[in-house]
Order: structure tokens, then C-alpha cells, then sequence
């Protein structure tokens, strides 16, 4: 399998040139699935198994957890901020740091899950709050350089949730050899 295959096992993240509700709905969705999706597929893995990596180079599937619990609150937070100021600078980390913290090295997943449960849970309610002119409010990112909607952010992390679930299958699958 080629490098950005291993990468980017579902493509890139494509912003349709109109988002339109069912756009929305089905990015809802994967949102509040991922919570289930993600327990079924890593529940029964060994010590050995969560420290199998999806691509050369990659991360292993418990850096991938951590780091989805990491991502997902930001984002959350993102969107709070987003609907309670007018259009705020978000604040970027560096994900790759945050994946080699003590706490993103841990073996041990069962609070990233737990993270990712409660995060997905109040976001899926509070996206399924949200109206049309919510949707069309917006953050400004400094590492990007540009303006993001809220609804092209439920996109994004539609894609990012997908992505990162393809990274542990890709894992599993490879037993986190790429020899």
C-alpha cells in the first residue's frame, strides 16, 4: 500500500462548494457514533496491540485515541467559543508535541475513551441546537490563515473522525508491521 494511501486511508477532507443539510445531518452522524465505533473496534486489544502503529513513521493506535480526545475537546471549545464571541482567534497546538506527553504515551486508553464519550455526547446535542445562522458563524484560525464556518468544521471533523477510525483498522489490519 502506497504512503498516502497509509496517510490518508479515507482522501482528503474536500469542502463541497455548498453545504447543504444533509450534509450537516449525515456529519452529525459519524459525530455522535464515533464514541461506539471507536470502543467496538479497541476494546479487547492487548498492550501490544495498542502500541501497533498504521503507517511508517505513524502513530500508534493509542497515540490516535489520545489524540482524537485531545482534538475533539479543542474542537468543542472552538465551537463554544465561536457561539459566544464574535468571531474568535482559536488557539492551534502542536498535535505531534501533545502525542509524545506522558499521557499520550499511555497504554492505558480507558480516560481518552471516556474523554471521547462525554465530548461527542455534548456536542452532538449542542450541534443538534444549532440554526441556520449559528452554522454560518465563524472562527478565525492563525496556523491556517483563514476564516472557518461551523458548519465546514462539523465537515472537517466528520473526515477527521472517519480518518482516524481508518488508522486503527489500518493497524489492525498490518498488526503495525509495514516491513
Amino acid at each position: 500500500m502506497e504512503l498516502e494511501q497509509l496517510r490518508y486511508p479515507v482522501g482528503k477532507f474536500i469542502v463541497p462548494t455548498e453545504i447543504d443539510r444533509q450534509h450537516i445531518q449525515s456529519w452529525k452522524a459519524t459525530i455522535q457514533s464515533l464514541p461506539q465505533e471507536l470502543n467496538a473496534l479497541v476494546k479487547d486489544l492487548s498492550v501490544t496491540e495498542r502500541n501497533w502503529i498504521y503507517r511508517p513513521d505513524g502513530w500508534s493506535i493509542k497515540q490516535v485515541i489520545h489524540h482524537l480526545a485531545d482534538s475533539h475537546m479543542n474542537s468543542f471549545i472552538r465551537f463554544k467559543l465561536t457561539l459566544t464571541e464574535n468571531v474568535p482567534e482559536v488557539r492551534p497546538y502542536e498535535e505531534h508535541k501533545w502525542a509524545l506527553t506522558a499521557d499520550g504515551q499511555d497504554d492505558d486508553i480507558s480516560a481518552s475513551l471516556q474523554i471521547i464519550t462525554g465530548v461527542h455526547n455534548r456536542w452532538f446535542y449542542l450541534l443538534d441546537t444549532l440554526t441556520e445562522e449559528d452554522l454560518a458563524l465563524l472562527y478565525f484560525h492563525p496556523q491556517h490563515q483563514r476564516l472557518y464556518s461551523l458548519k465546514e468544521a462539523i465537515g472537517i471533523y466528520d473526515w477527521h473522525s472517519r480518518h482516524h477510525l481508518a488508522h486503527i483498522k489500518q493497524a489492525l489490519h498490518h498488526k503495525g508491521n509495514f516491513e
